[in-house]
């Protein structure tokens, strides 16, 4: 393969990988409104597009393994397609965890909120903004921004602490709320985790410019 078309077909998996990012932050969003929203209908939406998002991850993934086998890659370009796998594993996850969230919705039903979200969409816009920045960060090769991604997650872990605390003194109060509390758990903490996997993109960026994983 001529140089010029391994870097055509380099920039291409890149570009995919933003796209993908740009999927999955809307899937994200969408799970948390149609929760907030209690639209079923949109809950069902986010779960049908998981399986675009499966797709365009494996596609991103038989690019970069066929980049790999063709051209033996090394050094800089080589990190360039890892990182791109990586990061694109990393956002199926976190297309996963939209999903599972509007499954929680689903199962929640016409139950009646247990409580107005004032912290969970505090989570997902916080966890949202990272993810946006680590594909900043990726696009423009910014340790500094990827440095502040990984910073913003001990702040989504300490609201989702905050979010359990606060969901525990309902139960303890009230036995009768517990199913309703465990809903809204699990819905934080597949908001912490999309912070953990966005985190782990920030730090993909970091070994992509510097060669080195972070401390």
């Amino acid at each position: 393969m001529p140089r010029e078309d391994f870097e055509n077909n380099l920039k291409v998996v890149q570009d995919e990988l933003i796209q993908l990012s740009s999927m999955v932050e809307k899937a994200v969003f969408k799970s948390i409104d149609a929760l907030r929203s209690r639209d079923i209908n949109a809950s069902q939406q986010v779960i049908d597009d998981d399986d675009a998002i499966d797709e365009k991850q494996q596609d991103i993934e038989d690019k970069c393994i066929e980049l790999i086998a063709l051209e033996a890659p090394m050094a800089g370009d080589l990190r360039v397609i890892i990182s791109v796998m990586m990061m694109a594993t990393e956002l199926e996850r976190i297309g996963d965890y939209a999903e599972g969230i509007g499954k929680i919705s689903l199962a929640m039903g016409d139950l009646p909120p247990l409580k107005p979200l004032i912290d969970i969409p505090r989570m997902s816009d916080l966890a949202t903004d990272m993810l946006r920045r680590s594909t900043e960060a990726f696009i423009n090769r910014d340790i500094t921004l990827a440095t502040s991604v990984r910073d913003d997650d001990d702040v989504v872990d300490e609201l989702y602490n905050q979010v359990y605390r606060e969901l525990l003194t309902f139960m303890m109060a009230d036995p009768s709320t517990i199913q309703r509390a465990t809903y809204l758990i699990w819905v934080a903490h597949d908001l912490e985790r999309v912070a953990d996997r966005t985190t782990n993109m920030s730090e993909r960026v970091i070994w992509l410019v510097t060669g080195q994983n972070p401390d």
